[in-house]
């Protein structure tokens, strides 16, 4: 037993001794034991008394100096306020610290709590966001940022992708919003200035689609001029007429290629207009003929199944993007090979893939097939005529219609490309003479 609690007990032994004799003196124990207690009850409501005027005075006044278990208590109790001052002053300074590192960002830093009430933010947000201190303390962040992609953002608590926007108090900027879940469904929000990188990434489109459009004349007149010369290659020595053929194939690919760049350029800059519903069945079956024509018989190209259900979405963008896939299985397809063809509808939306049993794409490839230029096989590119954009074409224009492309791929074995696109595109099989005529 703690040597406190000893004592204590020993003074109470002798207080009850103490009581007894007075009671013997007063010709009653019971009185003399009643008043011994009263007076040590009493003592001990003192010290309680004490003890709480001391709490509630604080560090400021001096700690009550009394005798044994209540010096104890004052002593221990002294201990555990200081140590908790401690730690406070360590916590404030940590907090001091992060805050003035916040502060130093050039990014904005906000904290929300679950119910969407601002609690933090630094000096950045204030000039991004327009926000003010202590004014918006505690308010809604809707409230404050009105833009109705940023309220529908926010709300929706999907957060794997961040959302750019123009900043509510300077149209000229362009924010990135990264929001991430932390607690109790509180919400930490980055705001980065990326206006560079918009204007950038506007200037390389700009650049890309003026340099192919003022390509596009001089390589006409080029070409019309060679086809001129080829149809006088018999007057024309061989080496010349073969000069000529390569001449005539290259300046053919470099239409193509510019053709494509205008086409992703417009893409880029553009949301997918003129829509209607597409009769998808009738799209592939022309695009199965197509491919037969350019397989000129080396390959098996079947339209496997094709459901009634159309598609709602831009008429030339998705025949784009469907013929660019089955072209390519085409040309990359060895001879003898078969390319399956199909449309179908599931329980997610539509779905159209082309399935081949040719050379097939590495496993690491297959993550970067849809950038621009990026070929699996430079020189198997170089053979069939391709320009490395026509992935890109198919990305661009299943973003345009929000669906994704899926590629299935094992080498020696073939490759499956899908188009998936939501449920809300589908529509049912009846034909619509309007957008039939317009096809």
């Amino acid at each position: 037993m703690n040597p406190i609690w000893r004592r204590e007990l020993r003074r109470v032994f002798y207080l009850l001794v103490m009581g007894v004799a007075l009671g013997y003196y007063l010709d009653n124990p019971f009185i003399g034991i009643c008043a011994v207690l009263a007076g040590y009850i009493g003592w001990h409501w003192l010290q309680l008394y004490r003890l709480n005027q001391w709490l509630e005075d604080g560090q400021s006044s001096l700690l009550p100096r009394t005798l044994g278990i209540w010096g104890s208590v004052f002593t221990q109790t002294q201990r555990l306020q200081q140590r908790s001052i401690k730690n406070q002053q360590q916590l404030q300074g940590v907090i001091n610290r992060i805050q003035d590192s916040t502060a130093a960002l050039k990014d904005a830093v906000m904290m929300v709590d679950s119910t969407g009430a601002l609690e933090f933010w630094n000096q950045a947000a204030e000039g991004y966001l327009g926000l003010r201190h202590p004014v918006d303390l505690g308010q809604p962040i809707t409230n404050l940022i009105r833009t109705p992609e940023f309220k529908s953002y926010f709300e929706q608590a999907d957060y794997r992708e961040p959302l750019v926007i123009k900043s509510p108090v300077n149209p000229q900027l362009s924010l990135q919003f990264n929001i991430t879940l932390f607690g109790r469904r509180d919400r930490l929000i980055l705001v980065h200035d990326i206006t560079r990188l918009k204007q950038l990434e506007q200037m390389r489109k700009d650049f890309v689609a003026n340099v192919s459009h003022e390509l596009r004349t001089p390589l006409t007149v080029i070409s019309g001029y060679v086809e001129t010369m080829q149809m006088g290659a018999d007057m024309l020595p061989p080496r010349w007429a073969r000069m000529l053929q390569q001449m005539n194939s290259q300046s053919h690919r470099m239409g193509n290629l510019i053709k494509d760049l205008l086409m992703l350029s417009q893409l880029e800059t553009s949301q997918a207009k003129d829509e209607q519903s597409i009769d998808v069945e009738a799209m592939l079956q022309s695009i199965e003929t197509d491919a037969r024509a350019l397989s000129n018989g080396r390959h098996q190209v079947n339209l496997v199944h094709a459901d009634k259900q159309r598609l709602t979405g831009n008429y030339n963008e998705i025949r784009s993007a469907f013929s660019n896939l089955v072209f390519n299985a085409v040309k990359y397809t060895p001879d003898g090979g078969s390319i399956n063809i199909e449309w179908r509808q599931t329980r997610h939306g539509g779905c159209m893939s082309v399935k081949d049993n040719g050379i097939g794409i590495a496993a690491h490839h297959v993550p970067r097939l849809t950038e621009r230029f990026y070929r699996a096989d430079p020189s198997r590119s170089i053979e069939t005529g391709g320009t490395g954009l026509g992935l890109a074409i198919v990305k661009h224009v299943l973003l345009h219609h929000q669906g994704e492309l899926k590629i299935e791929s094992e080498e020696g074995k073939g490759s499956t490309f899908s188009c998936v696109f939501p449920l809300k595109r589908m529509t049912d099989g009846v034909a619509d003479a309007t957008s039939d005529s317009e096809q």
